[in-house]
Formats: C-alpha cells, sequence, structure tokens
C-alpha cells in the first residue's frame, strides 16, 4: 500500500514538472516579440531607409522617390548666362551705317541709323543709342522719345533700325550746320563718327522748337 501512495506521488510530480515545461514554453514564444526600443527604430524606418529617400535614392518599385531620375534640377539649360541670354554686343562688332528716311510731306526729317551684328557670334542690345550731331555751333546730344526700349538678340548677320527725327529748316535762314553723326551703341561708352546723310541744317531756334530725338532699337523700319 505504501508503495502504491509513492507510485501515486511521483505520477503527480512528473504531471506538476509537464505543466511547468508548457509554461515556460510560452513565455519563450513572448520573448521572441520585438522590445518597444526595437519597435520604435523599425516604425521611424531607420536612418539607412530615411537617408536614401532624402539623398535621391529610390522607393520599393525602383523609382526615385521625388521626381524623375533622380538627378538634381538645375532651372535651366545653363552655360551661356541667366536664361540662356547671349552677351551684349560690343561697339567693334557692330557694323553701323546712317541713310536719309525723310518720308515727302512730313514736318520733321529722318536718319535711319542700322547696327548689324558682324562679330561673328550672337550678341544681345538693350535700351537707347547715344546719339550727337556736330554742327558748327558745337556737340548737339538727340533727346530721347520716350518709348520704351527693348531687348534683342542679334544672330550674326542680323540688324537692327533705330530712327533720329529732326526739325526742318525751311525758315530760309543758313540755319545751323550738321557737319558729323556719333553713335553709341546702348550700354557702351565707344562711339563711331558717320557722315550725316539728313537735311544739311537745322532752323536755329532759342531752344523751345522741335528737339532732335532718337528712337529705341526697332523704331525704324528703313535701314535696309
Amino acid at each position: 500500500m505504501r508503495v502504491h501512495k509513492l507510485t501515486i506521488a511521483a505520477m503527480a510530480l512528473a504531471a506538476g514538472l509537464s505543466l511547468t515545461a508548457c509554461q515556460n514554453d510560452d513565455d519563450g514564444t513572448d520573448r521572441g516579440a520585438a522590445s518597444p526600443a526595437a519597435s520604435a527604430a523599425s516604425s521611424t524606418g531607420g536612418s539607412g531607409s530615411t537617408g536614401s529617400d532624402q539623398q535621391g535614392g529610390t522607393d520599393a518599385d525602383g523609382k526615385s522617390p521625388a521626381g524623375g531620375d533622380g538627378t538634381t534640377a538645375t532651372g535651366g539649360s545653363g552655360g551661356s548666362g541667366e536664361n540662356g541670354k547671349a552677351a551684349k554686343c560690343r561697339t567693334d562688332e557692330l557694323e553701323i551705317t546712317a541713310i536719309d528716311a525723310t518720308v515727302g510731306g512730313d514736318d520733321r526729317g529722318t536718319v535711319a541709323v542700322d547696327l548689324k551684328n558682324g562679330g561673328g557670334r550672337d550678341c544681345s542690345l538693350a535700351g537707347h543709342a547715344g546719339v550727337d550731331l556736330k554742327t558748327d555751333s558745337g556737340t548737339l546730344s538727340a533727346e530721347r522719345t520716350g518709348e520704351p526700349a527693348p531687348s534683342v538678340v542679334l544672330k550674326d548677320g542680323e540688324r537692327i533700325t533705330f530712327g533720329i527725327t529732326y526739325p526742318i529748316n525751311d525758315s530760309g535762314g543758313s540755319g545751323v550746320r550738321i557737319t558729323g553723326l556719333v553713335v553709341t551703341p546702348p550700354d557702351e561708352t565707344k562711339s563711331v563718327t558717320l557722315d550725316w546723310p539728313g537735311g544739311a541744317t537745322l532752323p536755329v531756334t532759342d531752344g523751345s522748337g522741335t528737339p532732335v530725338q532718337v528712337g529705341p532699337l526697332g523704331s525704324a523700319g528703313q535701314g535696309g
């Protein structure tokens, strides 16, 4: 009878140990889950994947995350200055000529000044040209008409014309004799002196008469 009790006690002890082992196996499964710190790192993507996206990496589909092929945008094709604008035309690159362009019946005379790009490259012009008339009474500077002055790019061999208007001397007097025309291209300091192709004289006035005026680029089309 004592032997039977010991057997039952041994069986009970074995059952207890088996139950404890099962409980330990359940605890092992729980320990296999990510720790709170590891879960937080995983939720942020880590420093590696985030850095790749910010530096032009690719997403899961192999595409750049923010636009295209992963290259850096430059805002233009570059290579020739802002918006590809050509360098300004220099006086030595321009062939400057002047012709009489007065239309019969006008109350003012007109001279058309032609600027032709002969520099072998594209160049730009912006603003008004400077115009001075050399006379037997001194130098007379032309006034601007007040019209807007465009910016233009001349390809090699292209030309643009502007106009000079002046009062016609119909007073019957000798007037002020014009001996030459001085032209300074826009945004330049070097001038060229040409023969004056217009009327030989200007009327003598007290300053209240019609002035000599220079128009913006493109203001005269008779330059040929």
